[in-house]
């Protein structure tokens, strides 16, 4: 039997593409990502606040308490919270005006998966990459990457090419590269779903939203779905953090007509519900 559940406004921030939330273990704090208006955004004492780049920022992963690895149009770098400074770490398909980045998550080995696209959304020009002690490497083509996520035991990376409808899983190896070639976790095609960003609970469930569905839902490791949670007035949800024995999830609105939007005026805001499931620490990258 399914589990059903509604989640609620934690923030009524309107992101016109919310991706990348991170909840913060030392800290117990959540952060996430505004891509197109190249915004960082967190709560402190309840009051919203945020910092604003020079270019399209998606997805961070902690160094420390205090700083931030983040992934931008051009490159990753670091980002102190305190301080604001920043510190350039790797180039990210700098040269290519036509790309940028979008869903990434830390692994358990301490690397950084980080999936790159057209900023159209349209060619199939993407890569998913990852950053571990200095390196950068491409991993895999794509055309519009999500889901990068990780089993507790560091043994298995998911990830989705969003159009393919497909959520694949991939062996690692003892420092967390692909051991073998990806297989199939998924097959959403059935039901004509768009796997986008996931995040793996520390019983091994995957947490994944099913864009333009207006929900996220938890899958056993055998593909079984056990649960939904709802984002009424947002159909755009683009992905889920687990922390503070709650849900996060944040979504967008830059596919939506304005007369949709106007329909709807919460789609774009960030929801949280209370969930049972217990949370994987997102874990510190090794730059």
């Amino acid at each position: 039997m399914t589990i059903e559940s509604t989640a609620t406004i934690y923030d009524r921030t309107v992101c016109k593409l919310g991706e990348g939330p991170l909840w913060h273990p030392e800290r117990g704090q959540l952060f996430w990502f505004d891509i197109l208006d190249n915004r960082l955004h967190t709560q402190e004492d309840g009051e919203t606040r945020g910092w604003r780049f020079d270019e399209n920022v998606s997805a961070a992963a902690r160094v420390s308490r205090d700083v931030l690895l983040i992934a931008s149009e051009t490159k990753l770098f670091t980002f102190d919270l305190g301080t604001e400074a920043t510190e350039d770490v790797a180039a990210l398909e700098a040269d290519d005006p036509t790309t940028r980045s979008n869903d990434g998550r830390a692994d358990p080995r301490g690397g950084f998966w980080i999936g790159t696209m057209d900023k159209m959304g349209e060619r199939p020009v993407g890569k998913i990459y990852r950053h571990h002690k200095g390196e950068t490497r491409a991993l895999h083509d794509v055309t519009i990457p999500n889901a990068m996520c990780f089993s507790p035991d560091g043994s298995t990376a998911y990830f989705a090419d969003t159009p393919t409808m497909l959520v694949m899983r991939q062996r690692l190896d003892g420092d967390g590269w692909p051991a073998e070639e990806p297989e199939v976790h998924l097959d959403l095609r059935g039901e004509g779903l768009l796997p986008d960003g996931a995040v793996v609970d520390a019983e091994g469930c995957l947490w994944l939203a099913e864009f333009n569905s207006s929900r996220v839902c938890r899958y056993a490791p055998d593909g079984t779905r056990l649960q939904i949670v709802r984002t009424p007035g947002a159909t755009e949800t683009t992905c889920p953090a687990l922390g503070g024995g709650h849900l996060y999830i944040v979504t967008g609105w830059h596919h939506m007509s304005e007369a949709d939007r106007a329909a709807h005026p919460d789609h774009g805001r960030t929801f949280r519900a209370p969930v049972d499931a217990p949370a994987q620490d997102e874990h510190r990258v090794i730059v």
